[in-house]
């Protein structure tokens, strides 16, 4: 069989991952080519959702169980 059929990447999107902290942090580390992402705080915001600020200077909350980014 040629290798011409072969997926090249397996490559997921944010609201694919579970919604565990510890799959967060491992998808995003993969995006960041390697680099370890940790989290740097997590708090309510002003609506009571909860909000993942990460090293990567971007926030993240869950919605429906699916990751999101937030502002």
């Amino acid at each position: 069989m040629s290798q011409a059929f072969v997926k090249e990447e397996d490559s997921q999107w944010l609201h694919e991952i579970p919604p565990t902290l510890t799959a967060l942090i491992n998808y995003l580390s993969k995006e960041n080519n390697g680099i370890r992402v940790y989290l740097k705080r997590q708090f309510l915001d002003s609506k009571g959702l909860e909000i993942f600020e990460m090293s990567n200077g971007l926030n993240y909350s869950k919605d429906n169980g699916q990751w999101q980014i937030t502002n």
